[in-house]
């Protein structure tokens, strides 16, 4: 749901790079987990938050200091799936980013153009950023629209476009 970037002032208030639609997104919910691949997930309790700019200014009730929060730097924030509110069942609104990450992309002629490693909004859409690891790693950058999105199955963990190398 985001990550944070570090510590603001000296009262532990946090610095966050969400990823939600919008920039407040993440205040919906009272309790984050805070964690990643290297450190345990702890869940904590959000106190207060607003908008700086183009991040998220939070203060947690668990951290009430700088130091604290210097600590936090890096460290993502998720919250349980089963409290994100429900997509729409078809088209590419229907997912979640975190849904499409790893998903293998092939074309409408069954090439394989890679693995989806991220998205990035542009403004106008969601941007599918792909890699093929062969001799040379490879990206392909496709807009996350129905005109080139023809069908994702999260089960196979695939995507099909209509678009060529």
């Amino acid at each position: 749901m985001g990550h944070i970037i570090g510590p603001y002032g000296v009262h532990g208030w946090i610095k966050i790079n969400p990823y939600t639609e919008h920039l407040d997104g993440l205040m919906e919910y009272s309790q984050w987990w805070l964690g990643d691949e290297k450190a345990e997930w702890n869940k904590v309790h959000v106190v207060n938050g607003h908008i700086y700019g183009t991040t998220l200014l939070v203060k947690l009730k668990e951290y009430s200091d700088r130091t604290q929060a210097t600590k936090l730097k890096g460290i993502q924030i998720a919250i349980p799936r089963d409290w994100l509110p429900d997509l729409p069942e078809n088209g590419v609104d229907g997912y979640y980013w975190t849904d499409l990450i790893n998903a293998k992309v092939l074309n409408l002629k069954g090439e394989n153009l890679g693995t989806v490693v991220g998205l990035f909004e542009t403004g106008a859409n969601d941007v599918l950023r792909i890699v093929k690891m062969n001799q040379e790693k490879k990206e392909i950058l496709i807009p996350c629209i129905s005109q080139y999105v023809m069908k994702v199955d999260l089960k196979n963990a695939q995507i099909i476009v209509d678009w060529d190398y």
